[in-house]
């Protein structure tokens, strides 16, 4: 049979849902998720197959105004990534009001050339009546190929829009393996990991002024992986928030980032993670460089 692959580009307002929609057409987790808004920095591939057809979904950080640096690279990101799209998912959520950021992506893609779909998220939490009221009032905004209605977190409609999405790509031969699932190292997808865990368990105790960086990931002589992580914070008191009475937060974030890894990767981890007070990481052009960001003035 004939190959075809493409891509597509997953682009909304923070917290839409599109990291959690990109991991149900993937069919397992590539990109991390959590309640915090901003969760995702920087744009990663995902590896959906259907049949014959490859879809490489772009998940890219949220469209947002931007404040700091960070947040001007984030943006840059997720607007750059359009450019390899043959189509553009814009994901709105439906159960949310919508707000300015909505107004924003809108905006963005409304004189863009490439396929358009308005990705509405959440049905299972919104009432029929309102769906159809925001369908229509953002169809008048855009003019949108299409419209799916779909849970991403219960996969309710995720099937019927992977199916549209592999008639979308043109012949072409696959550019990943098979078996691979994302364009991420395993050096990134382990800090990325670990961030998660930082994010579910701290909640709003420790702000944005937190990254991972992964400083070592070797092969042990038995096969498992050895991994060495520096969380940085830019101040002391996110450093004691981070490690917690004792240590005690800090060996489970440990914890559960390493029972999350050893799934993941299909092999023993032994992480070790270290807190590091560093004012200003976010003006480091390093740490850009790590993220897989491009440096914005």
């Amino acid at each position: 049979m004939t190959q075809r692959c493409g891509f597509i580009a997953v682009v909304g307002a923070p917290n839409a849902g599109k990291s959690t929609l990109v991991n149900a057409l993937v069919g397992q987790k590539v990109a991390i998720v959590s309640p915090k808004a901003q969760t995702t920095r920087t744009r990663l591939m995902g590896v959906a197959m259907e049949g014959e057809t490859q879809i490489i979904l772009i998940d890219t950080p949220g469209i947002f105004a931007p404040a700091r640096r960070l947040d001007r690279a984030m943006v840059a990101a997720a607007w750059g990534s359009i450019e390899d799209a043959e189509a553009i998912l814009v994901m709105v959520d439906a159960a949310a009001r919508l707000t300015g950021r909505v107004e924003r992506v809108l905006d963005g893609v409304a004189g863009r050339s490439e396929k358009k779909y308005l990705v509405l998220n959440k049905v299972d939490l919104t009432r029929k009546d309102k769906l159809l009221t925001i369908a229509t009032e953002l169809n008048g905004r855009v003019a949108f190929d299409e419209t799916f209605f779909i849970s991403a977190s219960t996969g309710d409609g995720v099937a019927e829009l992977k199916a549209h999405l592999a008639k979308l790509m043109p012949e072409a031969p696959w550019h990943f393996p098979e078996d691979e699932v994302s364009d991420a190292p395993e050096r990134t997808l382990a800090a990325e990991i670990t961030r998660e865990q930082l994010y579910r368990q701290l909640h709003e105790e420790l702000p944005y002024q937190s990254t991972v960086e992964t400083d070592l990931f070797k092969t042990r002589p038995d096969g498992s992986a050895e991994i060495h992580q520096q969380i940085l914070v830019a101040r002391d008191n996110q450093r004691a928030i981070v490690l917690g009475k004792g240590g005690a937060r800090i060996r489970e974030i440990g914890a559960r980032a390493r029972a999350e890894l050893s799934e993941l990767l299909g092999r023993k981890v032994h992480l070790f993670l270290h807190v590091k007070v560093k004012e200003n990481w976010d003006e480091d052009r390093s740490v850009y460089r790590d993220m897989g960001l491009d440096w914005v003035d």
